[in-house]
């Protein structure tokens, strides 16, 4: 039974997030609620437990289908490959004793949810939980919404005048009732929970069936090691998760119960625990650190934050007031992209908080609880998003076959056991002992070994995750992006002007430019250091001037702020001022590409100072005072890789406020003052890290919001162009008066100036906001403006400009991997960090909100060893699954050759085989690291290839062959005896004539063996199993790869010692004859002849297989030039265009332009889930 969605009985939940789901009404009917009981009870509890795995089938089975609005049940359905169908039961709020009457409710809250789902006359609301949010019945919009949050719709002036004097003690009872606590509650899990889910695993359920077939055949020792090794399995899993859950219980608690300020309305300030916050009530922010127990607004003051668990940025950040600005949009779309610059998130920590003339630092609450940023981390740990879904399907799909295979096990055993007069119960119990020996359950979970230890080694190197399923994914990387200012460079001053000129050892003169750099940043001091952008930090410091931390400063006509104040330091030039006051600050908006501040000289007039990308500057200062050579000045400095940062002042009327002063307003007929120019020195590790990833052929791009040229040349200089490559800039524009834009293809080389001339091969420079790689030798270059135009009106040229990821052409997607250190400001970072397939923040935080990897060493030499990593995780998994599917099907095999006989493998026969064997060599053959070099190639991406398919079914074929080798040749052996099974050594013996005491002793031998006889021993169950067990140390040992992802075997010292000590004991076995020891291991005496001819047999089938493992699987040229001699093209959409665009003589444009017709199409629109052909592909998976 599937869903077939229709009206009112399906919609979606948090459509367009990441945690998008489809939703779907059901009501319980008595009747089919009984029948499962029933069916429960008949069935002694296995139906139950199959609705426990199967919540779908339960919800169907008990349930008819309904509304949305009539539904006592909803059935939610994951949006993503896996579908993962979840049960939730609604739940009904009473909010009557807060709501007498219709006055007790404002009218002021008729436009909020709160009231919207507030059910009349019973005064009920509908509510459902899902992953710790919990989501409202809106009975006009009839459709579930979120509460916990403050409602987008907003406006900047509505906040301030509806929630500026905070919210009655009636709405906040009535918020608190309907949203709930405001907590990141994760309680300790009790370990009878964990046990029961544990227990309850389909795994454990299957070994509990198997377990009880073993007793009914009376394998009482295997089965009781079995239970053994399970109950010790459970209570070691159930102990890591114990240990989980308290250690995410630490990590949280401390934000639960904080005292905060509140403002009441017509009740004043109120002190009250964090857990009672709702949205909209107005928070005190008070002098000293604070830890934010929510997300909020500030809507008065401005704050210094620390947001280093949010981001991974140990930088302070600066946070200002949210404007009251009087329009109807909703706040966050007339803020755009800087909304987050008025946002105090949930457990970050606030350094300083500075009021301005409206009096205290006021914030209103926008999130609480698990809608918080903190909540959205600890959720994401909670309930990890699962990724490579293609090879989780490959591994079912593997087992489906396997389960097929069984069924012919089955039939066979049927037949041959019925065809024998065996009584059918005996039948029964053979046929289901093949399903356990041929199906291993722990067959999926073998593809998680080897991430598990993978993840140890990584933390070991300070790389900590907290998303273990994309270690895989690491594997199979093929492009790296990188944020160019933090991690690929560092920041020095290099010079201000070609005015003036002064020596190396000497400050800066005194003047306007001194000022801009001595005020124009959002530095504040921080447990004595100053903090801040590191640009920011060695501008400053080329003053040599100080910031003053001390709080209370005069202000002539403000009185005494905290406002603060810089002042010569001991090292600073003579200046004519005591200090500069800093009064007001609009900080750095990537959207505007600029900040500036409202400064004072002490006993002086105030002064605005603006900061930011020269061309912007330029363009808000008078014509007049800009240099008609500022267009070339700035190419020269840029082309050579300078940093470059315009700067720009004006004088402001004494008396007005700073804060009443807009933006707008201060950042307007600016004088120009000049160019700051810092350069950019490739850090250490740069070069070596790019140079191994390309020798790799791993693609690495830079990122970065600097100007183009400057990107440019650090992008040569650090190797990422190479110099014979041709660089294309792609520039889009608008075309004024009309619907239709513009595309410009201009061939750097082509674009010379005469102040190249003292560059070094400036042809190969590149443009640097996003570096793509085309098809053959050349590069385009594009800005984030040209790509958002090209989105809209050229979007048939995303697939031929970024052909790697055209299926998902998001305005913040970056395929492969991207890492930055400490986040920069912009939104753009956080959402690709989000997007790639695993991002890396570089911090001393062993988590981030923005990334699934965590680097605490501030170095891009994390991402090569994370690739190394991943390769040798997901080879490591390859091979424990080759492993596990032959091991079971060794055993499989010689199961049903010796039921032939109806005869089996004996009790401690099983033992040794499943536990000192397999289990031993599970756990050590992931302990081979990773390989230190990267090889110009990946790892297989995919279970069903040809290579491993092939692997597989050699090796089965060769085990095959051997056994049934054995088992024939062993019967045509003159000493054999189907009813005497010591006729061999009786056979020997009769040879010495003159031994009559070796006849007596046999004779006792004999009589010993017949009084322990079991059933089980034969020449043939002794040949079959010496032969398939010594044969799974062989497939252990040829599937452990070693080079060119992994280190050499012979380095896994422990796998090798585990594998000599298996290989001395059953060799041990073979040729030991020890009476009592083959009594107990259900084995019989053979010729010394047949037992070197057993060694042979293993000998030949070791060196085939191997042959055939390195000759032929792991032989890359072979399979290469197979597919060329079949004209084998590789189905991805990545290599399909890359084939047509190097066939395309007219590709890529040079010096031409090209204009649309068509009309603009949304950039959001049509972009759904992430997908990235390349890694869906086969594609060098060879």
């Amino acid at each position: 039974m599937g869903e077939n969605p229709t009206k009112n009985h399906y919609a979606q939940l948090n459509q367009g997030e990441e945690n998008e789901m489809d939703i779907f009404g059901y009501k319980t009917q008595s009747c089919r609620k009984a029948l499962c009981i029933a069916g429960y009870i008949l069935s002694c509890g296995a139906l139950r437990l199959l609705f426990y795995w199967k919540p779908e089938w339960d919800v169907w089975v008990n349930c008819i289908r309904c509304s949305l609005e009539e539904a006592d049940i909803i059935l939610l359905r994951t949006t993503d490959d896996f579908r993962i169908y979840s049960r939730k039961t609604v739940t009904w709020i009473s909010v009557s004793a807060f709501i007498k009457s219709r006055p007790d409710y404002p009218a002021t809250e008729e436009d909020s949810i709160f009231s919207k789902a507030i059910l009349k006359p019973s005064l009920h609301v509908k509510t459902i939980q899902v992953q710790k949010i919990r989501y409202v019945w809106n009975i006009y919009a009839k459709e579930f919404q979120k509460v916990g949050v403050l409602e987008d719709h907003y406006s900047c002036s509505a906040i301030h005048d509806k929630f500026g004097s905070g919210l009655t003690c009636n709405e906040q009872n009535v918020r608190r009732v309907i949203c709930g606590p405001n907590t990141i509650n994760v309680p300790v899990i009790p370990i009878w929970k964990l046990l029961i889910k544990e227990v309850l695993n389909p795994f454990y359920v299957f070994q509990l069936f198997s377990v009880c077939l073993w007793f009914a055949e009376d394998y009482m020792e295997y089965a009781t090691a079995i239970i053994i090794m399970s109950l010790l399995s459970i209570f070691l899993t159930v102990y890591d998760l114990r240990k989980q859950s308290i250690k995410l219980h630490r990590l949280v608690e401390s934000h639960n119960n904080v005292m905060v300020t509140v403002c009441r309305n017509k009740e004043g300030f109120q002190e009250l625990q964090s857990h009672h916050l709702v949205p909209g009530d107005m928070l005190i922010l008070k002098e000293g650190k604070t830890l934010l127990p929510c997300d909020a607004i500030l809507v008065s003051g401005q704050c210094t934050v620390n947001e280093s668990m949010l981001t991974g940025e140990s930088i302070p950040v600066t946070k200002t007031h949210l404007p009251q600005a009087d329009n109807f949009k909703p706040w966050r779309m007339y803020c755009a992209e800087d909304y987050k610059k008025h946002v105090l998130f949930c457990g970050t920590e606030v350094i300083q908080t500075k009021a301005d003339d409206r009096g205290v630092v006021k914030a209103v609450v926008l999130r609480i609880g698990f809608n918080t940023a903190k909540g959205d981390l600890v959720r994401s740990i909670l309930y990890p998003k699962p990724v490579n879904f293609k090879l989780y399907r490959d591994a079912l799909r593997f087992l489906m076959c396997l389960i097929a295979f069984a069924a012919i096990g089955m039939i066979y055993t049927v037949c041959v056991f019925a065809l024998n007069g065996e009584e059918a119960g005996e039948v029964v119990k053979k046929a289901l002992d093949v399903i356990t020996i041929a199906v291993p359950p722990a067959l999926p979970a073998a593809l998680t070994t080897g991430i598990i230890y993978t993840q140890q080694r990584l933390k070991k190197k300070g790389i900590f995750c907290i998303s273990p399923q994309r270690i895989n994914i690491c594997g199979q990387l093929n492009l790296v992006c990188f944020d160019k200012v933090m991690a690929v460079c560092w920041l020095c001053p290099h010079c201000f002007q070609d005015i003036h000129s002064f020596p190396a050892d000497h400050g800066l003169p005194w003047g306007p430019v001194f000022k801009a750099l001595a005020v124009c940043h959002s530095l504040i001091v921080w447990e004595g250091k100053i903090q801040g952008d590191p640009l920011d930090v060695k501008m400053f410091e080329a003053t040599g001037w100080v910031i003053d931390d001390s709080s209370g400063h005069q202000i002539e006509g403000q009185g005494s702020t905290n406002a603060t104040v810089v002042r010569p330091g001991l090292k600073a030039t003579t200046a004519p001022v005591e200090g500069i006051i800093i009064l007001h600050q609009f900080p750095f908006s990537s959207a505007l590409q600029r900040m500036s501040v409202i400064a004072q000289e002490i006993g002086g007039d105030p002064q605005a100072f603006v900061k930011g990308a020269p061309e912007i500057v330029a363009m808000l200062c008078r014509a007049e005072t800009v240099p008609s050579n500022f267009e070339s000045k700035l190419l020269l400095y840029t082309a050579q890789g300078f940093r470059v940062i315009g700067l720009a002042c004006k004088s402001l009327q004494a008396g007005k406020p700073p804060a009443d002063l807009t933006r707008e307003e201060v950042e307007s007929d600016l004088t120009f003052l000049g160019l700051l120019i810092m350069e950019n020195r490739l850090k250490r590790e740069t070069k070596p890290v790019l140079e191994e990833l390309s020798a790799a052929r791993i693609r690495s791009v830079m990122v970065t919001g600097d100007n183009i040229q400057t990107a440019i040349t650090v992008a040569r200089n650090a190797g990422m162009i190479a110099p014979t490559h041709r660089v294309i800039l792609v520039e889009a524009d608008k075309v004024p008066g009309s619907f239709s834009a513009s595309i410009t293809w201009k061939s750097l080389e082509e674009n010379k100036i005469e102040d190249y001339r003292s560059l070094v091969d400036d042809s190969q420079t590149e443009p640097g906001v996003r570096l793509a790689l085309g098809s053959g030798q050349y590069h385009f270059a594009m800005s984030g403006k040209s790509y958002q135009i090209v989105a809209q009106h050229f979007r048939h040229l995303l697939p031929k400009l970024f052909p790697k990821s055209f299926e998902n052409p998001h305005p913040y997607f970056i395929p492969g991997l991207v890492l930055k250190q400490v986040s920069t400001k912009e939104e753009c970072d956080f959402q690709a960090l989000k997007m790639a397939h695993a991002g890396i923040s570089l911090s001393e935080q062993e988590a981030s909100v923005a990334s699934p990897f965590t680097s605490q060493t501030p170095s891009i030499a994390c991402v090569p060893e994370l690739i190394r990593e991943g390769r040798a995780a997901l080879v490591t998994s390859f091979c424990m699954f080759k492993y596990m599917a032959l091991y079971s099907t060794i055993q499989y095999l010689g199961v049903l050759l010796l039921y032939w006989q109806l005869n089996s493998f004996g009790n401690y026969q099983f033992l040794f085989q499943d536990l000192a064997i397999t289990t031993v060599i599970g756990v050590t053959m992931s302990f081979t690291g990773a390989y230190p070099k990267l090889v110009p190639y990946r790892p297989p991406s995919q279970l069903i290839s040809p290579p491993l398919l092939l692997s597989v079914v050699l090796n089965i074929l060769f085990s095959l062959s051997m056994q049934i080798f054995g088992f024939v040749v062993v019967q045509e052996q003159p000493w054999y005896s189907k009813t005497n099974i010591h006729s061999a050594c009786l056979s020997v013996d009769n040879h010495e004539k003159n031994s009559s005491t070796s006849l007596g002793l046999h004779g006792v031998r004999d009589g010993a063996h017949e009084q322990t006889d079991n059933g089980f021993k034969s020449y043939e169950n002794t040949t079959v199993w010496l032969l398939s067990t010594i044969n799974c140390l062989i497939v252990a040992l040829v599937f452990s790869k070693g080079k060119p992802f992994r280190q050499p075997i012979y380095t896994n010292y422990v796998f090798i010692l585990v594998l000599i000590g298996q290989l001395g004991i059953c060799l041990f076995f073979m040729f030991a004859d020890i009476d009592d020891l083959y009594s107990k291991m259900d084995l019989v005496c053979t010729p010394t002849s047949w037992r070197i001819s057993m060694v042979v047999m293993l000998a030949v089938t070791l060196a085939v297989s191997f042959l055939v493992e390195e000759a032929v699987i792991e032989n890359r040229p072979l399979w290469l030039l197979l597919k060329k001699t079949f004209r084998y093209h590789s189905k991805s959409h990545y290599k399909r265009l890359q084939r047509l665009l190097e066939q395309d003589s007219a590709w890529p444009p040079l010096n031409e332009t090209f204009f649309s017709d068509s009309v603009a199409v949304t950039v959001e629109g049509n972009m759904g889930g992430h997908s990235n052909p390349t890694f869906d592909s086969s594609e060098e998976s060879l």
